[in-house]
């Protein structure tokens, strides 16, 4: 008992391309974009406002609190030994209608943590108005 096989068959050419993985290619590119286009064209339309670098002046009224590089605290030129002192200090400033500005002068070699425990005294007190004094390029 002999088993012929066709060889034949398995021997031929296929002449045709396969599409299918083309297609499926495509249309998940399609879905992609389909999903991501929307997302990018759609915004909430808003007028930004436009920056302008103006040079303030410092009025006799305004408030001026230091940090130093070494975290110390000055209100005007006198040393303030806790921000508990500092809010004793500023807290007629704070009563008074309309508020002072406070401007903030932090040392740009000091450490931020006494820089925050200026603007949580401030943010106690009430005071709204708040300035950074920084030094122009």
């Amino acid at each position: 008992m002999a088993i012929q096989l066709n060889e034949s068959a398995e021997d031929d050419v296929i002449s045709q391309i396969n599409t299918t993985p083309l297609v499926d290619v495509m249309l998940v590119l399609l879905i992609i974009f389909l999903i991501t286009i929307p997302v990018v064209t759609t915004s909430v339309r808003v007028s930004l406002p436009q920056e302008k670098n103006v040079v303030r002046e410092s009025k006799p009224e305004n408030v001026i609190v230091s940090v130093n590089a070494k975290g110390q605290i000055f209100l005007y030129d006198a040393l303030m030994n806790s921000s508990d002192d500092l809010m004793k200090k500023l807290r007629p400033y704070a009563l008074k209608s309309p508020q002072p500005e406070v401007q903030i002068r932090g040392d740009a070699n000091g450490d931020f943590e006494s820089v925050g425990r200026v603007m949580n005294a401030l943010q106690r007190l009430g005071l709204t108005k708040v300035g950074f004094i920084t030094q122009p390029q």
